[in-house]
């Protein structure tokens, strides 16, 4: 990293994943059904870990091994059920960081199905690519993972 990207700043990225079923059913899939959904890809502690999201101000998307091996991914600042969760995370220098992450994943009804409007900014050392990186992940997680569990 050049002495340029070592530089604080914030970067923004938006990703809307439209999903053919009713926002309830989304919003249960996307806080509930979690594990079901998250790519194994997605899986940093390894085979075998279970992902969980504690849908509540002070709840934890946690992924898990019965060895104790766990990752906090996000914290939860603030829920409002059925439409929004508000996540707080920290990239560790292993992945691009340190840098904060603050997202929203919102729904919103679209004609019978849903719309999942995910908004993440970062702050901190944040390259292009790591940006990149991170929004090429979630739109993956959402789209390959989310979309397809919601609509199978």
């Amino acid at each position: 990293m050049s002495a340029n990207d070592r530089n604080v700043r914030v970067a923004q990225y938006e990703i809307e994943v439209p999903i053919e079923r009713p926002r309830a059913d989304v919003w249960r899939s996307l806080t509930e059904e979690i594990d079901a959904w998250w790519l194994p890809d997605f899986h940093m502690v390894g085979e075998g870990s279970v992902v969980t999201l504690d849908a509540r101000a002070g709840g934890q998307l946690l992924e898990a091994r019965a060895d104790g091996s766990s990752l906090l991914w996000c914290s939860v600042h603030m829920c409002v059920p059925g439409e929004a969760l508000y996540l707080v995370g920290h990239l560790a220098p292993d992945w691009g960081g340190p840098t904060l992450s603050m997202l929203k994943i919102a729904l919103e009804d679209r004609g019978e199905g849903t719309l999942v409007r995910l908004s993440d900014s970062q702050l901190g050392p944040v390259s292009d690519e790591n940006l990149r990186s991170q929004e090429d992940g979630w739109r993956q997680l959402l789209g390959d993972g989310l979309k397809r569990h919601c609509e199978r």
